[in-house]
């Protein structure tokens, strides 16, 4: 089946000053952070506009594509059926801008925390359950793969003789502490 592209995602016009006013707060927090300030508008504003020309989401058939980053560029490629959960997060100053944080966990990911995390997304809620749905229209496709083993398969012999097996031992248990 050919990848094609379901939906590309588009970043709120407000995402910059989200970030600006994230980091002035940060940087107002300490006392060398405050004349920073005056070198933080001008250099974020800067680098916030080209990081978010360099961002993209997209949603394929099989997978998806988030990009990002200005001078060390980041691909993350995610197959659909290894998502394993997708939060949508909205703290109080997202909520006064009206962003939303989407984060994705995958099965099998080292450490602590999400894989990929999208501040932004227009109609994020909408994008979360493209994915989504689109997850769970391969998952048939997976059952159907799966339910090709047939009935003679030796795979399926060894498992019914591991539970034969298993039921007698659970019984043996259960004989030796009844008694």
């Amino acid at each position: 089946m050919e990848d094609k592209i379901i939906y590309e995602a588009e970043f709120e016009d407000n995402l910059g000053w989200y970030w600006l006013l994230s980091g002035a707060a940060y940087f107002s927090l300490s006392i060398i952070g405050i004349p920073l300030l005056l070198l933080w508008f001008p250099i974020g504003l800067w680098g916030t506009r080209r990081y978010i020309s360099n961002m993209s989401a997209r949603l394929t058939n099989n997978k998806l594509i988030v990009c990002r980053g200005i001078l060390t560029r980041t691909e993350n490629t995610v197959p659909l059926d290894k998502i394993t959960d997708m939060a949508l997060i909205q703290g109080p100053i997202m909520r006064l801008m009206g962003l939303y944080k989407l984060t994705v966990e995958t099965a099998g990911q080292s450490g602590s925390g999400a894989l990929i995390s999208l501040v932004g997304v227009v109609d994020a809620p909408k994008f979360r359950t493209l994915v989504l749905t689109q997850k769970e229209r391969l998952s048939p496709q997976a059952s159907q793969a799966n339910s090709t083993l047939a009935p003679h398969d030796p795979l399926i012999h060894n498992v019914a003789e591991i539970t034969a097996s298993l039921k007698r031992i659970e019984a043996l248990l259960s004989q030796k502490l009844g008694g």
